[in-house]
């Protein structure tokens, strides 16, 4: 008996090990900095993430940004801008597994339904009020106004959007637990891609006319 329940305890601790990175974020750091060195990815070398710099080469610098400081620009069509504070542009994230960004909104702007792959996000109205909501894999919608100071949180992977109810401009601060959350926009994702998605595909998803598809593709020409 003795063995037995040694042995369901092994087991257990087994499966456990294996279902911890499926239920993790970034990959946990193994020395106290990391500060990404960009131009080792010019070689052959790749990772998942950077690699790093030498100890001698790191600065104060390196843990700074004041990308967030200032707005950004709105004037597009949905009324939008995102700033990013991710490991692409403060290397001392690196191995940190968290990320920043900041969103504002025109009066009555959109940031449209995306998703991040890699991240939960929790975001803090810092300015305006939205209307925020995200959708499960159910089709549930849980949907509210969030107002200044207040804080909403999207779980990681599920379609979410963000609008500014009001007609004056708003603004958040986003914090992801991944120094690279990734950003897919349905929309854009879908009529942007390149090569692109074939429009019989997307016409007999959507039910619409194969015309329709293609006026949809030309407002998101692939970058």
């Amino acid at each position: 008996m003795a063995k037995l329940v040694t042995f369901l305890l092994a087991a257990f601790a087994v499966l456990l090990a294996l279902a911890a990175p499926s239920l993790a974020g970034d990959p946990d750091m193994l020395q106290d900095i990391c500060v990404a060195d960009y131009k080792s990815l010019q070689g052959p070398l790749r990772l998942n993430g950077f690699p790093c710099k030498r100890p001698e080469n790191v600065t104060e610098n390196d843990f700074f940004s004041d990308a967030l400081a200032n707005p950004g620009k709105t004037g597009n069509e949905v009324g939008s801008a995102v700033t990013t504070a991710n490991v692409e542009k403060l290397p001392g994230l690196n191995t940190q597994g968290v990320s920043m960004a900041r969103i504002d909104y025109a009066p009555w702007g959109v940031n449209p339904p995306h998703v991040h792959p890699r991240a939960t996000e929790m975001i803090l109205v810092i300015e305006g009020s939205l209307d925020v909501g995200f959708i499960t894999t159910a089709n549930k919608l849980y949907a509210r106004t969030v107002c200044k100071g207040e804080v909403f949180v999207f779980p990681r992977g599920l379609v979410h959007y963000q609008k500014n109810n009001g007609n004056t401009p708003a603004a958040i601060i986003s914090a992801f637990n991944s120094q690279m959350p990734g950003t897919q926009s349905v929309a854009e994702t879908l009529f942007g891609a390149s090569p692109t998605v074939p429009t019989d595909v997307l016409a007999r998803t959507f039910q619409i006319d194969g015309g329709l598809v293609e006026a949809m593709k030309s407002k998101f020409p692939p970058k």
